[in-house]
């Protein structure tokens, strides 16, 4: 009977990562706590994680019907980041395929480019940014966010560096098939890149959702605004009801938790694989 040796580094390991997200994750569990309490609770010392008196409906009215539009913001970032996303995937994914695939004069010189504009704060282009979008009639709308944020030259880079793994032989018997350019990009290229694009699609939602400065500088009018300039009009209104603010929030942060929930494995595996490629 062989006695199997047990390796305490990665337990103590495990349960030491295990307590630290504990710790991580207390904000965010108060903050669920707080959201379902009534205001007076939510001062009480010591902390009471589990609400005595459930007032979450009547926060929940008080968010989603109540004088401030916290829908429609809700429903503006949902409409810009969704089309951003979609958007900078096909854009990337394109000039990734391009740079990685195609033998072109200059493609060499494209990249060190695009590798430059990265050294480039965003900050440094915002005038020049909401000028062009000035001249071109579209501030104040929806278009001029979803415009700016079509192209990026950091996810660009990241699906350029993945599609160069990708072997040349099944580019070249799809092509033996008869598939064209734009058929071996949609139907060899693109599935193959799924975990990259899931990687850059979950990015690209979250800094587009969470933009506060893109708004901020491109929109005016109250309709239009988003969840984050919308926070802070909602702030206004609201600054000192704590549990209502904590439920305003708890309802700006759900669609990012779903999304990682639902693409988690893609997303790791998309980073693992660009690790190993990088």
């Amino acid at each position: 009977m062989t006695i199997r040796k047990i390796k305490l580094g990665p337990i103590v390991l495990t349960a030491l990562f295990g307590a630290l997200s504990f710790f991580f994750l207390l904000p965010l569990v108060w903050m669920m706590s707080a959201a379902a309490k009534t205001e007076k609770e939510v001062w009480t010392f010591p902390i009471q994680w589990i609400p005595k008196d459930w007032h979450f409906a009547e926060n929940f009215r008080t968010v989603w019907m109540g004088d401030v539009s916290f829908g429609l913001f809700y429903m503006n970032s949902v409409k810009i980041a969704l089309i951003s996303t979609l958007a900078t995937l096909i854009v990337s994914a394109m000039a990734g395929y391009a740079l990685s695939k195609l033998k072109f004069t200059g493609r060499g010189l494209v990249f060190s480019a695009m590798m430059a504009f990265m050294m480039i704060p965003e900050q440094a282009t915002l005038v020049p940014r909401y000028i062009m979008i000035k001249e071109m009639g579209l501030y104040d709308t929806h278009a001029a966010l979803i415009l700016m944020g079509m192209f990026s030259s950091y996810f660009t880079f990241l699906l350029r560096q993945f599609m160069i793994g990708v072997h040349n032989d099944l580019l070249e018997a799809a092509e033996l098939d008869g598939a064209g350019f734009y058929r071996i990009f949609w139907s060899v290229m693109l599935p193959l890149s799924r975990p990259i694009l899931a990687t850059v699609g979950i990015i690209k939602f979250i800094w587009t959702w969470n933009d506060y400065q893109g708004p901020l500088i491109m929109l005016n009018s109250t309709n239009l605004y988003t969840i984050p300039l919308g926070m802070q009009f909602f702030k206004e209104e609201f600054g000192t009801t704590i549990s209502v603010m904590m439920m305003a929030s708890l309802a700006a942060i759900i669609p990012l938790l779903v999304l990682f929930l639902i693409l988690q494995k893609q997303v790791i595996q998309g980073i693992s694989i660009g690790g190993v490629k990088g």
